[in-house]
C-alpha cells in the first residue's frame, strides 16, 4: 500500500523558525551577517564604459535586542543580491543598501557595514604604440552607516616602477670613467662619434637598479560626493609617480618607459611623498594612509614608507 503524495502546496506552513525562540545567555551582539558572499558588481573601465568583474562581499547589522535569537540573514542577502547585480557601485547606492538592510530586520538592528573586495579592471593606452591592455587593481570597500551617518572608506593598491637615485649616480659615473678611458688621448671628438659609442656595448659600463613597486592606499571619503573617485585617484597617483607599470609594449613602448624611468629617480620616501601630495590636496578626501613598498632588485629585502594625513580643509 503506497502513501499518498505530501501536499507542498502548504509546505511552508509547516516549517519550523528556530529564529523566533528566545536566545539563551541573552545578550546584544555588535556585529552578525555574512562574510565571502560572491556576488558581481558594474565598475568604470576607465574609458567611460563599464566592466562586471566578480566580487566578495561581507555584510552584518548589529543585533541590538538582547533577548532576540537572531537576525533574518536571508533578508541581507537577497537585497544585496537584488542592488549590487543591476546598479554601479555609488555612495548613494551603498548608503541604499546599508539603510535597506536596517530596515529589512523590522526593528532587531540600527546600524549596518559593508565590506566589498575586487579587482578593477582598467584599460590603459600604450605610452606610444597605438596599443592597449587591461590592468587590475585590488580594491577594498568599507561602508558603514550609524546613526543616520555613512562612513566611507576606500582603498586599492597600484603598481608602478623605481629606479634607485643612488645606483643612477653611480651608473653615470662608470660611464663616464669608460668614455675616458676609451677617449683620454683623443684632442677632440665629434659629436657623431660620442654617439656611436653610447649606441655600442662600450657605452653602458653600469646601469642602475630597479624593480617593480607597489603602493597601497587607504582613504576615508567624504560622502557627500556622487561617485566613488577609484578611478580618478589612480591617475592622479600613477601621474605624480611617473613610472606606472604598463599592459601592451611594444618596443618603442618599452624604450618610452625607460625614459619615464630616467625622469623619475626615487627611493621609496620620494615615491611617499609624491603619493601623499596628491592625496592632502583631493577635497573628496578626509583622512588618508599610504605605504609604498620598493620589492629591491638590489636587496633581498623591501624598501617601505608610510605616510598619513588629511585632505583639504572642507
Amino acid at each position: 500500500m503506497s502513501l499518498p503524495a505530501p501536499d507542498l502546496s502548504r509546505a511552508g506552513d509547516l516549517l519550523p523558525d528556530v529564529a523566533y525562540q528566545p536566545a539563551a545567555l541573552a545578550r546584544p551582539l555588535d556585529w552578525v551577517g555574512m562574510e565571502g558572499i560572491a556576488i558581481p558588481v558594474r565598475v568604470p573601465d576607465g574609458a567611460g564604459g563599464h566592466v562586471q568583474v566578480a566580487a566578495q562581499a561581507d555584510l552584518s547589522v548589529n543585533l541590538h535586542r538582547a533577548g532576540e535569537r537572531g537576525i533574518h540573514m536571508s533578508r541581507l542577502y537577497l537585497r544585496l543580491q537584488q542592488e549590487l547585480a543591476r546598479h554601479e557601485v555609488t555612495p548613494a547606492g551603498l548608503r541604499h543598501i546599508l539603510q535597506d538592510s536596517v530596515e529589512s530586520q523590522a526593528g532587531l538592528a540600527t546600524r549596518a557595514r559593508l565590506r566589498l573586495r575586487y579587482e578593477a579592471l582598467l584599460l590603459r593606452r600604450a605610452l606610444r604604440s597605438d596599443n592597449a591592455g587591461w590592468k587590475r587593481y585590488p580594491v577594498e570597500i568599507e561602508a558603514l552607516l550609524e546613526d543616520g551617518h555613512l562612513k566611507l572608506v576606500l582603498g586599492f593598491s597600484l603598481e608602478y616602477s623605481s629606479t634607485c637615485p643612488c645606483s643612477a649616480a653611480l651608473s653615470r659615473q662608470a660611464n663616464a670613467a669608460r668614455l675616458r678611458a676609451d677617449f683620454g688621448d683623443a684632442e677632440a671628438l665629434r659629436v657623431e662619434e660620442i654617439a656611436q659609442w653610447l649606441s655600442s656595448e662600450r657605452g653602458m659600463a653600469a646601469t642602475p637598479h630597479a624593480q617593480r613597486s607597489e603602493a597601497r592606499v587607504r582613504v576615508e571619503l567624504r560622502p557627500q560626493f556622487d561617485e566613488l573617485p577609484l578611478v580618478a585617484l589612480i591617475d592622479a597617483l600613477e601621474a605624480s609617480l611617473g613610472t606606472p607599470v604598463q599592459t601592451a609594449v611594444k618596443r618603442e613602448d618599452e624604450q618610452a618607459f625607460a625614459e619615464l624611468n630616467a625622469a623619475n629617480l626615487m627611493f621609496c620616501e620620494d615615491a611617499a611623498r609624491r603619493v601623499a601630495s596628491v592625496l592632502s590636496a583631493d577635497p573628496r578626501i578626509e583622512h588618508y594612509q599610504a605605504t609604498v613598498s620598493h620589492f629591491e632588485s638590489l636587496h633581498p629585502h623591501d624598501a617601505v614608507a608610510s605616510v598619513s594625513g588629511s585632505g583639504p580643509a572642507a
